[in-house]
């Protein structure tokens, strides 16, 4: 009898050996389903989502994650039903990069879990109740950008700028956040403004020439709107003379002049690193929202050149300098 029954637990023994093989081969083979999703084409969101793809590809679970790419091409109707497609596919976590992509992820599911990256003001966006509570199925990594920063560097750069024009998309939570945080800035300093607001990149020209000769630089935080039309943007301000501070290191390279900002690669490293945690077993309550680890001071030197501004050395030793 003992005999028989030490025979029946080392088959047991074996069983289950070979059964926890088999649950650890199933999890090393596409058995994470992953759906990353941009509402619009971008170089500085494609990049997010490059590094994200990087991350996860170098990370213990790299074998077994199945991503899927989702592209909403600026079509708000069409990125819901991106979003209510992912979740009827029953998609182990979806990561919506930028603000109105993670507002349609929170508004298609309480149930799969959300990490999204490059949201600036979370909290704002009705995403999460704060950056320290995480308690339903959502979370990230946000990309606040540094404007009292960026402001001071344009008073470094150039210290005649007295009037600024303020040119964003009023619609975009994440910029209108950071234009408020603007305006509180110049208020305390005795600095001026004048607004002009688009809706869509077609405005951009109309709403840059309005301003014109009206202001001595143009601030613009992370807009993916004004960051679609940058060319436009450049073009004319670039022809008046005036320069523009930006949020983003991608409007920079576009030829804004400079900005205290985001490299995209890190904050989607960064986003990748939180979603391995998360899928290796760690609960979003235990994962709460992140700021991104790392800004750096960047300037266009060809912007610069063509807007005949003067750099020390001292200043280009402070910055990441950056060439058309």
């Amino acid at each position: 009898m003992k005999r028989m029954l030490a025979l029946l637990m080392a088959g047991a023994l074996v069983v289950g050996l070979l059964g926890g093989c088999a649950r650890e081969s199933a999890a090393r083979v596409g058995s994470y389903k992953i759906a990353i999703v941009q509402h619009v084409d971008h170089p500085s969101l494609n990049e997010i989502r490059d590094s994200i793809q990087g991350e996860l590809a170098d990370s213990e679970l790299g074998e077994s994650i199945e991503l899927s790419f989702h592209n909403a091409n600026g079509d708000m109707n069409l990125l819901q039903s991106i979003m209510q497609n992912l979740v009827g596919e029953g998609m182990d976590m979806i990561v919506p990069i930028a603000t109105p992509t993670a507002q349609a992820a929170r508004a298609a599911t309480e149930n799969v879990p959300i990490v999204f990256s490059a949201v600036s003001n979370p909290v704002e966006a009705g995403l999460v109740k704060s950056f320290s509570e995480t308690e339903e199925n959502i979370t990230g990594v946000s990309n606040s950008i540094p404007v009292q920063d960026i402001l001071q560097m344009s008073q470094r750069l150039t210290p005649d700028a007295k009037n600024y024009g303020l040119v964003y998309n009023s619609s975009e939570i994440n910029s209108t956040t950071g234009i408020q945080r603007a305006k509180e800035y110049l208020d305390e300093r005795g600095l001026t403004y004048r607004e002009a607001t688009i809706t869509g990149t077609a405005d951009i020209h109309q709403a840059v020439s309005s301003l014109v000769g009206e202001v001595d630089a143009f601030f613009t935080p992370n807009d993916n709107t004004v960051a679609s039309a940058m060319p436009t943007y450049v073009d004319l301000a670039t022809e008046a003379g005036i320069p523009i501070y930006v949020g983003a290191d991608s409007m920079v390279k576009d030829g804004g002049l400079a900005t205290v900002g985001i490299d995209y690669t890190l904050l989607g490293r960064q986003t990748g690193s939180l979603i391995t945690r998360i899928m290796e077993g760690e609960s979003i309550a235990e994962n709460p929202v992140e700021q991104i680890a790392e800004y750096s001071n960047m300037i266009n030197m060809d912007t610069a050149k063509a807007l005949n501004i003067n750099l020390t050395k001292e200043i280009r030793d402070d910055f990441i300098l950056i060439y058309k």
